[in-house]
């Protein structure tokens, strides 16, 4: 589990794609305690298992569905990642629950200022969108992000100084992709409102009027 709060920034060594499985290599300043080949690292919002380590240099194994997935395939070497650990018991929770398993790959539309905070504009499937909710949270290449707005198409979010300082968000384009994952406690509620068993005794539209959500 992750909180979706980045810790460093690294750049892509290699990455070598498999019929069934590949091999992605990435370069960054080494943490203060040093890492264990065998735990899980989220590189740009997925989940992977360290599999070698040495001098900054990480070494990760990881599947064709992985890349299929997510944007991590397409990386060229010296594009920039974003990194986190995983989360230990007593660690702060100052984002928000992020697995580290992307739902979707989403499509940076525009990218403004608003005053000193940046927005992103972000095409997703409609299948993502119905797990997004205005004010509520996604990570974006692992980023635990506010959604500011939501439309037919798109998500928006906006990035304060600090977040477009210390993480690869700086780096997006329109055009380029970016890794979506939806809140987690979402799609539990998502899952439960669909399988029929119960009907709930408070809607979307009932919170909507109530003012919990715009």
């Amino acid at each position: 589990m992750f909180t979706g709060l980045i810790q460093k920034v690294g750049r892509v060594v290699s990455v070598t794609p498999g019929t069934e499985e590949g091999r992605l290599v990435v370069q960054a300043d080494p943490w203060n305690t040093p890492l264990v080949v065998g735990e899980s690292i989220s590189i740009s919002g997925a989940c992977l298992t360290l599999a070698a380590s040495a001098g900054g240099r990480m070494t990760f194994d990881a599947l064709q569905e992985t890349f299929q997935r997510t944007h991590l395939g397409r990386k060229k070497p010296g594009d920039r990642v974003n990194l986190e650990r995983a989360v230990r018991v007593g660690d702060p929770l100052g984002g928000h629950i992020v697995t580290g398993h992307v739902d979707g790959v989403g499509i940076v539309r525009t990218r403004r200022r608003a005053g000193r905070d940046w927005v992103l504009e972000i095409e997703v499937e409609e299948s993502l969108r119905a797990g997004v909710v205005p004010k509520g949270s996604v990570a974006c290449d692992g980023i635990s992000l506010t959604v500011a707005g939501l439309s037919e198409k798109t998500l928006s979010v906006h990035i304060i100084p600090y977040t477009w300082d210390h993480t690869a968000l700086a780096d997006l384009e329109p055009g380029d992709p970016v890794n979506i994952e939806t809140d987690i406690l979402g799609k539990y509620v998502q899952r439960f409102l669909a399988s029929g068993t119960g009907t709930p005794s408070v809607t979307l539209d009932q919170l909507r009027r109530a003012g919990f959500i715009s």
